[in-house]
């Protein structure tokens, strides 16, 4: 039974879909199943995986909107391990359409429990939003990421996000897990990444990863060419990266497995 990840922060330019596409390589690139979807109207992810949105006939919006089967939106990609429920344009409007709909908070939850046995995780590339799109997403979900660069206004925004987790707890008694804040687009030659940095760390305190993710031309350039930066340029800073943060959430998860166990 897969474990679902958001990926969420509703401050739009943090690395979001850049760690969607390569957290989600990185963990099947350990011989794990992945389901990497697409949440995001912008279609970042789907591109970014070498698929062309105008070959779609269904997508994210018919798996929330339509009786389409999940799995037969589902698409391979040329990364071994590694599928995506993929979206284009036409998600815009579900935000809309779902205002009226039955359960309208479930639709994302129920179309991946439909395969949900079939992967080992699942990761959702969430809107840079706090809309219905991103409910759902969120109520589907185990656990929520949150990718935050280190900038001036990295905080700004971060409270907000916390108060809607904390009212979807209690309005929905879904317990929803921090997996982790993840610091992006890191240069530690900057003073004010460093003290960004420190801040984001008292904030947070254990829950920031130890895993950082640094600023380089190559992540930016992978996403252009529809591969994952660990198949664009596997030497890269970025690829260990992720890499690294792919197994610390695996050796995170196999100790809350253990302390489980020990109950």
């Amino acid at each position: 039974m897969a474990r679902i990840i958001a990926i969420a922060n509703q401050k739009g330019g943090v690395g979001k879909t850049t760690t969607a596409i390569n957290l989600a390589a990185s963990l099947a690139a350990n011989d794990l199943r992945i389901l990497l979807v697409d949440a995001d109207p912008q279609g970042n992810s789907t591109t970014g995986v070498g698929i062309d949105k105008r070959s779609l006939r269904n997508t994210t919006y018919n798996a929330l909107l339509s009786s389409v089967p999940t799995a037969q939106i589902i698409k391979p990609t040329d990364f071994e391990g590694l599928y995506i429920l993929p979206t284009d344009q036409n998600l815009v409007a579900a935000n809309i359409e779902l205002v009226d709909a039955e359960d309208r908070e479930f639709r994302m939850r129920r179309a991946l429990n439909q395969v949900r046995d079939q992967y080992d995780f699942i990761i959702i590339d969430c809107p840079p939003a706090l809309d219905l799109l991103t409910l759902n997403s969120l109520l589907a979900s185990d656990s929520l990421l949150i990718p935050i660069q280190c900038e001036f206004f990295a905080l700004e925004g971060i409270s907000q996000l916390m108060d809607t987790v904390d009212r979807i707890k209690d309005a929905f008694q879904h317990s929803l897990k921090l997996e982790g804040v993840l610091l992006t687009m890191y240069d530690d030659r900057n003073n004010l990444t460093r003290q960004v940095a420190a801040d984001l760390k008292e904030f947070f305190t254990t829950d920031v990863f130890q895993t950082v993710i640094p600023r380089t031309i190559r992540l930016a350039e992978a996403p252009s060419y529809g591969k994952p930066v660990l198949a664009y340029d596997v030497s890269n800073k970025g690829t260990e990266s992720y890499i690294k943060l792919a197994k610390e959430i695996l050796s995170n998860e196999q100790t809350a497995r253990q302390s489980a166990g020990t109950r």
